[in-house]
This record gives C-alpha cells, sequence and structure tokens, in this order.
C-alpha cells in the first residue's frame, strides 16, 4: 500500500486587492451656434447611440493627436457641413454618467459659413434661449445654459440675470452666484445649490483647471488673463 503523500502547511496565499475600475474619460468637443434671431442649435442623439432621443449641443470626440480647436472645426462641418471662421471657448463640464464620464470641451462660435444641415442622422433644431432650460437637454449640457446667461468678464456683483453672495431668487430668474477662496469651499457651494462660482483668490492655471474639474457648474477665475482662464476651464474672470 503506498503511503499517503503529507501535505505540508502553506503560508497564507497573498492576494492583491482588486483594482478599482475607473470610468473612461471621453473627450467631447461642442459648439455653441446661433441664428440671426437668437436662437441656438440643438441636435439629437440619433437611435442607435448612447443616450439616444436626448438633445445636446452639436459636437463630437477630440481625435488623438487634435487640439480642441480643430476637433471643433472638424466634427461641426462633418456633423453638419459648415466651416468654422471663428470660435471662442466658453466652458469645460464633467459630467459622470453610469459607464462613462465625460468631458465636454464647449466653445461659442461667433462666426462661421454654410447653412447647418443634418449629415449625421440627428434631427436639428433651433430653440431660443429662454427655452432651453426645457429643452430635454443630456444632463452633461445643462451647465452650458448656465455658463450662457453669464458674461464672460464679470464687473458687477449684481445684473438682471445673476447676483453674488446674494439669496437666489424663488422662482430662479437670476442665477445664485457664490464667492469662494478654492477648492474645497468650490465643492461645497456648489453642494449647496450654486448655479456659478466666483474665485477669491488668485490661483495658477494648473490650481484652477483642478477646481473647474471638480465642480459642474461655471466657475470665474480671478489674476488669470481671460484666455488663460479659458484654457483650464472657467467660464470667465472676475474683476469684482
Amino acid at each position: 500500500m503506498s503511503k499517503p503523500v503529507q501535505a505540508h502547511a502553506q503560508p497564507p496565499r497573498q492576494t492583491a486587492a482588486p483594482a478599482l475600475r475607473r470610468k473612461r474619460v471621453v473627450h467631447v468637443v461642442a459648439g455653441v451656434l446661433t441664428d440671426a434671431s437668437g436662437c441656438v442649435l440643438l441636435a439629437q442623439r440619433p437611435e442607435g447611440k448612447h443616450l439616444a432621443g436626448g438633445w445636446e449641443f452639436p459636437g463630437g470626440k477630440l481625435e488623438p493627436g487634435e487640439t480642441r480647436l480643430e476637433a471643433l472645426v472638424r466634427e461641426l462641418r462633418e456633423e453638419l457641413g459648415i466651416e468654422v471662421a471663428a470660435a471662442r471657448p466658453l466652458i469645460h463640464a464633467r459630467h459622470q454618467y453610469a459607464e462613462r464620464e465625460i468631458l465636454l470641451d464647449v466653445w461659442v462660435v461667433t462666426d462661421y459659413r454654410g447653412e447647418p444641415k443634418s449629415l449625421d442622422g440627428q434631427a436639428l433644431r433651433w430653440c431660443a434661449r429662454a427655452e432651453l432650460p426645457a429643452a430635454k437637454l443630456l444632463p452633461a449640457d445643462r451647465p452650458i445654459v448656465t455658463a450662457l446667461r453669464l458674461p464672460e468678464r464679470l464687473t458687477r456683483a449684481e445684473a438682471a440675470d445673476y447676483a453674488v453672495d446674494e439669496p437666489g431668487d424663488s422662482g430662479r430668474a437670476r442665477l445664485h452666484g457664490v464667492s469662494c477662496e478654492g477648492r474645497e469651499q468650490a465643492l461645497a457651494a456648489a453642494a449647496a445649490g450654486a448655479d456659478f462660482l466666483v474665485l477669491r483668490k488668485a490661483l495658477n492655471a494648473a490650481e484652477l483647471a483642478a477646481v473647474c474639474d471638480s465642480v459642474p457648474i461655471p466657475v470665474f477665475a480671478t489674476g488669470l488673463a481671460l484666455e488663460e482662464a479659458w484654457g483650464a476651464g472657467a467660464v470667465g474672470v472676475s474683476e469684482l
């Protein structure tokens, strides 16, 4: 009879903790186009695409090696058949969907040639700015509506469309802005329902980008040139 093989005690096997799956970040460029009456162009997500049926500002994914402006020009040519002649940055808006994170890089198209038409199977419509809040926009696009109501340079603490550090109107006729000093205060103000933020403290471009990436609402920078603020993701600069 053969002897049974004696098992030797083995030290407990170390198993690596499962790596957290990070959501895929999709960098998208979008353009805000207006017609002669001031209406804004919206596009509907076609059947078969992610979030089909939702309305959004036209645009598409940034391709490797492209600048943001190059991507905007290409996407609007392919999607709408227009040639962008001039555009300015408006805002970076981040949004977490269940399966992906969207970094929406939004530009205001100030000059273009051609008549927008559907080349990608999407429905198009011109929407009055006053009707944008009820236009059933995708969640990632909603901060754009707020950004379009704000100036590039904040020179007054109160205007017809907004008020800084004043209680918001019950009917939301005016946007409620909150002044803050950095990322932690910005997060708290956004969580408390602020419509936009005004930074009292001057930050460098990297610090500003960290704030803008952390909150889902428009941010006004201080101490930077307007182009630097746009590049970091801010809607504009504060001169208060």
